[in-house]
């Protein structure tokens, strides 16, 4: 199970068990005084895996665009995602509503794999090339500072030997 979770192993075992004797998810939340919304959850996983509800899986599936469009169009023709999640052997439900949120909100560009991690730039190759008037100008900058500190510690200095 996830680290987040708000329920201990022995509620999650617990909830499993009555599911497997037929309690729904709202009277396994009051009965275990645990929260209904994880509870809702343990439930939907349930229904899609069974027993192996409890079993953490070792890697982490990815989905293909095409996977994930169809599964999308399917939820939206009006399938279950109880359903759908079982026979797409998904993990948990709430993959299909988290992609149909996606697909709602940003089209299919929102199901489409994002490239990880920070965007390359070359820092040997400069934006545009600069001309000879813009290095002229960040030079003479440069060496206004640089005159400027050395005022600055000559100042200093003379202070000191006061």
């Amino acid at each position: 199970m996830h680290e987040r979770s708000s329920l201990s192993e022995e509620q999650r075992k617990a909830a499993v068990a009555l599911f497997d004797t037929g309690w729904g998810a709202k009277s396994v939340a009051t009965r275990l005084g645990a929260p209904a919304r994880a509870i809702r959850r343990l439930y939907d996983r349930w229904r899609v895996r069974g027993g192996t509800t409890l079993v953490i899986k070792p890697t982490k599936r990815l989905f293909s665009f095409e996977f994930k469009l169809d599964a999308v169009r399917r939820f939206q023709a009006g399938e279950s995602k109880a359903a759908l999640a079982r026979e797409l052997q998904l993990s948990s439900p709430e993959l299909i509503e988290k992609w149909a949120r996606q697909y709602r909100t940003e089209g299919e560009d929102g199901l489409r794999p994002k490239p990880k991690g920070r965007p390359r730039t070359n820092p040997e190759a400069p934006a545009q090339p600069e001309s000879e008037l813009q290095r002229l100008r960040r030079e003479n900058e440069r060496l206004r500072a640089e005159v400027a500190f050395l005022g600055k510690v000559q100042a200093l200095r003379d202070e000191e030997r006061r």
